[in-house]
């Protein structure tokens, strides 16, 4: 297959699907190298932004999704008529970092961190998909390990756990400050069209 001719499948293919396709799946269909799956998802990816398209392609580790751009997140809940999703609160963002940097983690181990029990806004997180159980921790009682998922690659659209921003040092004030100040850009809603829980939830 030629290189325009991968693209067009693999196009095809993320289309039809609507949900990540791991990029080897689609190598193996074709019967081409998985480098050229990926250089054409790159090459697609490149082309919607040059054209300004109202579709882009995102790479999550293994996999490739289409979805509509977020510059018209807006426009497309207002001809859906869905309702726009509520912020993140300061608890579901405490959580949801301490998972990101740190994970595999328990939820003891969130607790320990936030100083407060943490089960209710752990719920409400693996609910809405931003993160999933990932297995158990080989101690007595074993409790669930937990760790981000593909949804929240696809919110902060971002391609792997790599590209998070660095942690801030927090054992200086300055560490604090910066922290902090990252989570009230998230909360300001800097990533558009992030998925988000109630600015009235509890810890």
């Amino acid at each position: 297959m030629g290189n325009n001719e991968i693209a067009a499948a693999v196009e095809a293919i993320l289309f039809a699907s609507g949900e990540p396709v791991p990029a080897d799946r689609i190598a193996i269909v074709l019967g081409v190298e998985l480098s050229d799956v990926l250089a054409a998802a790159e090459n697609l990816k490149e082309d919607y932004i040059a054209r300004e398209s109202g579709i882009r392609l995102l790479r999550m580790e293994d996999k490739l999704q289409l979805c509509s751009a977020p510059l018209y997140s807006q426009t497309i809940t207002m001809a859906l008529e869905q309702r726009k999703p509520p912020r993140l609160s300061p608890a579901a963002l405490e959580v949801l970092a301490i998972v990101a940097y740190f994970q595999p983690v328990t939820r003891a181990y969130i607790d320990q961190v936030r100083g407060v029990d943490s089960s209710y806004t752990v719920g409400v997180l693996t609910e809405r998909g931003l993160i999933e159980p990932c297995g158990r921790l080989d101690v007595p009682g074993r409790p669930t390990l937990y760790g981000t998922s593909e949804v929240f690659l696809r919110t902060m659209n971002i391609s792997s756990l790599d590209q998070l921003p660095a942690l801030p040092d927090v054992a200086t004030d300055e560490g604090v400050i910066a922290l902090q100040n990252k989570i009230e850009q998230l909360q300001s809603g800097v990533l558009e069209g992030q998925i988000s829980l109630s600015d009235t939830e509890q810890g």
